[in-house]
């Protein structure tokens, strides 16, 4: 199984959308109200902690206005969509992020999830709270990495301002132009 220890600061300004943010909704908990938490999934949503806002929504079809946040996130959520499905979510975050705002991805690095799953075990401390979530697939086009996730990005124009890979997981940050 992989691991990650994160440490997520509270510093994000205005608006956040939060992909995939029912569950643990760890960006939820640290942002409260200014985070609009979406899921595909209402046992997700009702699971998330209280605090943000929460739409039942796909990723892919996002029905926000052009430039709406000025921050989009996505904590562990993109390893759950196809590729298909993954370069839409990302197409429709660069299109509801203000010019200047920022995408940031946490996802894991994920070589095979079949026949055995992938799991990778999350140790965060959100601006405070601890928070220990296991994220986990089976499927056997499952394989992702930074790398994939920054050509999907690049190609909804947006600029990688920060990268970070480890054993198991990364980070990237974008600005939209």
């Amino acid at each position: 199984m992989a691991s990650a220890q994160l440490h997520i600061k509270k510093d994000l300004r205005g608006p956040i959308l939060d992909l995939g943010g029912g569950g643990e909704g760890v960006i939820g908990r640290i942002y409260g109200r200014q985070a609009v938490a979406i899921d595909n999934r209402q046992d997700e949503l009702d699971e998330a902690p209280d605090g943000p806002q929460k739409f039942l929504m796909d990723a892919a079809e996002l029905t926000f206005a052009d430039c709406s946040f000025q921050h989009v996130t996505a904590f562990f959520t993109l390893m759950y969509m196809s590729r298909a499905v993954q370069a839409l979510a990302i197409t429709q975050a660069a299109r509801v992020l203000s010019p200047g705002g920022s995408l940031q991805i946490w996802d894991a690095q994920i070589a095979s999830a079949y026949p055995e799953p992938f799991l990778i075990d999350v140790d965060v401390d959100a601006a405070g709270t601890a928070v220990h979530p296991t994220y986990g697939i089976l499927k056997e086009d499952a394989a992702q990495d930074s790398q994939c996730m920054l050509q999907l990005c690049q190609t909804a124009g947006l600029e990688l301002v920060a990268r970070e890979d480890h054993d198991g997981w990364f980070y990237l940050r974008f600005l939209k132009k």
